[in-house]
């Protein structure tokens, strides 16, 4: 099992309740094919450094998660279909990158 982590931007038009439903969407889709969710994040409402499709906010979200490496296709192939997803990026994690994401979320369990 690798270690994954996906930054999605959503549709700043969505409503909370589609929102919601979306991010359940991808999650259960992990889920149901053997990933392991290590953390989930919602950063809430951004500016965008440029338009995405005529919008310059969205809503952004962070999944970190263990999964073996043919699920990485269909995952992304979901994205790519959904149209309130306006971008997304999938990373494979390194034991850097992987140290580094649990000291950032230990930092901000501490703030919490």
């Amino acid at each position: 099992m690798n270690h994954y982590e996906t930054v999605f931007i959503l549709n700043p038009v969505l409503s909370d309740v589609q929102i919601e439903e979306t991010v359940k969407k991808f999650e259960d889709f992990l889920i149901k094919k053997g990933s392991k969710m290590v953390a989930k994040e919602n950063w809430g409402l951004k500016k965008l450094a440029y338009p995405i499709q005529h919008k310059k906010s969205g809503f952004y979200h962070l999944f970190e998660f263990s999964a073996p490496g043919d699920v990485i296709n269909g995952y992304e192939l979901e994205f790519r279909r959904d149209e309130r997803v306006m971008r997304f990026l999938t990373v494979k994690l390194d034991k850097h990158a992987i140290s580094w994401a649990e000291r950032r979320r230990t930092k901000l369990k501490t703030k919490a």
